[in-house]
């Protein structure tokens, strides 16, 4: 994706912020976001945003989910479309079966697992709601393995609190996809590692092999190609130190609907 669509999808989550929607309203709000200290107003409103939702909504309080008769005829694949690494097309061509989707760091039992021996697994289908930033939204119906299970399996330490996700996909720049929740989310029935859209596998452009969905958060934070799952003490110093590919575009890390 290139900078000048990044810089317009920053704008236009910006614009919807809490607590700053009439700053970055203004012209030149990207030169707001650039400054010493726009970022740090944004980074209260957003800690905010998060303790009060958190307060109010139960931790496993549910997203809407809908009946198979009103799946979207049309689900866009937005983003980056194809990792487009020799890596990557040789796990195409083998339909992924060598794929493996590692899950370590701060646990008991790092584990391994691949795309078959994850659908082996107790699954969960869930008809949802994708809410873009960039202003779209559409209904699919997702089936994969709940990442609570994984955890059970794994045992995190206490001291885990994120979990970080390590992706396929790279931009033009090279810089690696990554994206983070905090562990507790990671338990949320809805949360799960989709290998399955409207009832056929994912295909590449909409993340095959696996795509994280974590249904109460926007869409950028639904990470495509998951291979590897890390659990940390603090996101300080992973990528750019803000929790994701995107947060470190400026979007925010939190993004709860």
């Amino acid at each position: 994706m290139g900078s000048h669509r990044r810089a317009m999808e920053r704008r236009q989550f910006l614009k919807g912020t809490l607590g700053a929607a009439s700053l970055v309203a203004l012209a030149g709000c990207d030169n707001l976001t650039q400054s010493s200290w726009f970022p740090s107003i944004l980074n209260r409103a957003e800690k905010l945003t998060e303790r009060v939702q958190r307060a109010v909504t139960p931790t496993n309080a549910l997203a809407k989910e809908y009946g198979e008769a009103d799946i979207s005829k049309v689900f866009p694949s937005n983003g980056n479309t194809d990792p487009g690494t020799e890596a990557y097309a040789e796990h195409v061509a083998k339909n992924f079966s060598e794929w493996a989707m590692e899950v370590g760091g701060l646990v008991q039992t790092p584990m391994s697992w691949s795309l078959a021996a994850l659908k082996e697994l107790p699954s969960r289908a869930q008809v949802t709601r994708h809410d873009c930033v960039e202003g779209w939204s559409a209904i699919g119906k997702w089936t994969g393995v709940p990442l609570g299970d994984l955890m059970h399996m794994v045992q995190p330490l206490p001291n885990a609190k994120f979990a970080v996700f390590y992706c396929a996909d790279v931009d033009d720049d090279g810089v690696a996809y990554y994206e983070s929740m905090a562990l507790v989310d990671c338990y949320h029935p809805q949360t799960i590692l989709a290998y399955d859209l409207n009832g056929n596998p994912l295909d590449v452009p909409h993340g095959a092999p696996l795509r994280l969905r974590f249904e109460r958060q926007l869409g950028y934070k639904h990470a495509k190609y998951v291979m590897r799952i890390e659990l940390v003490e603090t996101l300080a110093g992973i990528g750019g130190g803000k929790g994701g590919y995107w947060e470190d575009q400026g979007y925010e890390w939190y993004a709860g609907i």
